[in-house]
């Protein structure tokens, strides 16, 4: 009598034309004006402005919250890794707090501002701005364009006013809804969750800031800017396609 193993059933229905247990989410864009909002950013990404091209004084940061960055004391020690064997961390563990991890990058020079606080908000927000705008060389740059989404710390025309009234060579740039991918800060807060926050191991909400903020310099020191290659064609190409996917 025949019999097929379970690894080859497995492999049959991993390569057949119709998986239906497979799903991916997606929000759909739904921004009357993702075209204009997001071609704004990948020009200024291809460093350029309302058709014209960024000076070497006017530069581009891109920001954005990672909230709610726990501190988890395992309830045993962390193992390290040994010779054919993984690190061993127990499963169970103490809360110590959180941090609203506030972060800022420049990102054709890879220059990291962050700042961990205890909560997100207009105020934390602002602190990050000052500490980015108050030293050379934004301090008397020709502009500094600020990337942001619509959170509810730099949401609006109020937001927009409230941070030139501060800085008057700022220009609060704001993504379209639901476009984080756009935004180039968040390729770093991946760096930082596989890097720094796995596995999340601290003893304490001081040692995780601590970490974190060490984390910058090193990665200042070792990197370069982010090859950024989606530009307006792609988005043309992108949003044609998702025409065809457009409610009725």
């Amino acid at each position: 009598m025949a019999s097929v193993s379970g690894s080859t059933i497995w492999r049959w229905l991993h390569q057949d034309a119709i998986r239906p247990w497979y799903h991916r989410s997606w929000i759909f864009p739904r921004d009357p004006d993702f075209a204009q909002k997001a071609g704004r950013l990948l020009d200024l990404y291809a460093r350029e402005w309302e058709g014209k091209a960024l000076k070497d004084d006017e530069f581009v940061i891109s920001a954005d919250e990672k909230t709610s960055v726990q501190a988890r004391r395992r309830k045993h020690d962390t193992r390290p890794c040994r010779p054919r064997k993984a690190m061993r961390v127990e499963h169970e563990y103490w809360r110590c707090g959180a941090w609203a991890y506030i972060a800022a990058l420049d990102v054709h020079h890879a220059r990291v501002f962050g700042r961990c606080e205890s909560q997100n908000g207009i105020a934390p927000f602002d602190r990050l701005v000052e500490q980015v705008m108050t030293r050379p060389p934004y301090n008397d740059a020709r502009r500094v364009f600020w990337i942001v989404d619509n959170c509810s710390a730099h949401r609006g025309a109020r937001a927009v006013q409230r941070l030139k009234d501060q800085y008057p060579h700022l220009n609060l740039i704001h993504a379209p809804v639901h476009a984080s991918w756009l935004n180039q800060v968040e390729i770093y807060f991946s760096i930082v969750q596989r890097k720094v926050l796995s596995p999340n191991d601290f003893p304490s909400l001081d040692a995780l800031a601590e970490r974190l903020l060490d984390f910058q310099y090193y990665w200042e020191s070792a990197s370069k800017p982010f090859e950024w290659k989606f530009n307006r064609q792609d988005l043309a190409k992108l949003l044609a396609k998702l025409e065809k996917h457009a409610p009725v």
